[in-house]
């Protein structure tokens, strides 16, 4: 049987190890016959995604920062030459300094805002706008992965889930540029997984056992879902959905008190 995404090719931006969801969305669409690009932040990183992108064949691995505009024009300058075009983009990238995810958001520092706003929100917007030229005619997709936090507060999320907020923003307003090229917008909004973000949200734990208890599924989610469903919004099956924020949090959102 034919692999439905045979032929396509697309761009991981937010690998950090095997625990990261963008690996568990990358391990998925792979399986279904896509070639990926993987990008990665740094010398600490990059071994780790390196690593990874050696199991998926004929995969590209480039650097990238998202607060340095050179570095995303070569990732697609790269990819431009490598795969011809672009038929999806998966943005994982989200980042805020450690002292701003404690206490009260009011003390959020002026420079810990901008920062995560940059990396968290505006980056899916700076990313798209270079993918366009290899995505356009091509019935594309991009996704983002976002978390509840951007529309209820989190305890000690803070500062993140105001990024969040702007990002699911971003989705809708990228949406609407972008539906008559032929490229749909979507974001996961997935429930708590151990990650190596989520580590440095305190109380991590606490949320996951809520979860658990609370949840119409009463229990926690795995990345493998989250990779499914990003398969489904990367692939022709989804092709009427732009947009949206699809949530994968075994129900969770739905409940009130």
């Amino acid at each position: 049987m034919e692999k439905i995404l045979e032929g396509k090719t697309g761009v991981i931006f937010g690998v950090a190890n095997k625990r990261s969801i963008a690996w568990a969305c990358a391990q998925a669409v792979a399986r279904q016959g896509m070639r990926l690009a993987f990008t990665y932040m740094g010398e600490r990183m990059e071994k780790s995604v390196r690593e990874l992108a050696a199991e998926m064949p004929n995969s590209l691995c480039l650097p990238c920062d998202v607060t340095q505009p050179e570095t995303i024009d070569e990732v697609f300058k790269v990819v431009g030459k490598e795969f011809g075009g672009l038929d999806f983009l998966l943005h994982g990238v989200a980042f805020a300094k450690r002292e701003e995810l404690v206490g009260d958001f009011f003390n959020t520092s002026r420079e810990g805002y901008m920062l995560a706003h940059e990396v968290s929100a505006y980056s899916l917007t700076a990313i798209t706008r270079r993918a366009l030229p290899l995505m356009e005619g091509r019935g594309g997709a991009i996704v983002t992965l976002t978390y509840i936090g951007g529309e209820r507060v989190v305890q000690n999320y803070n500062v993140m889930g105001i990024a969040k907020a702007a990002l699911e923003a971003s989705v809708r307003y990228l949406a609407h540029d972008l539906g008559p090229r032929g490229i749909r917008v979507n974001a996961i909004s997935a429930g708590p997984i151990r990650t190596l973000s989520a580590s440095g949200v305190s109380g991590f734990t606490d949320i996951l056992d809520h979860i658990a208890e609370h949840a119409p599924l009463r229990r926690n989610i795995t990345a493998e879902e989250v990779g499914d469903t990003c398969l489904f919004l990367a692939s022709p099956l989804s092709r009427g959905i732009t947009g949206s924020i699809v949530y994968v949090d075994a129900g969770y959102h739905v409940m009130g008190v």
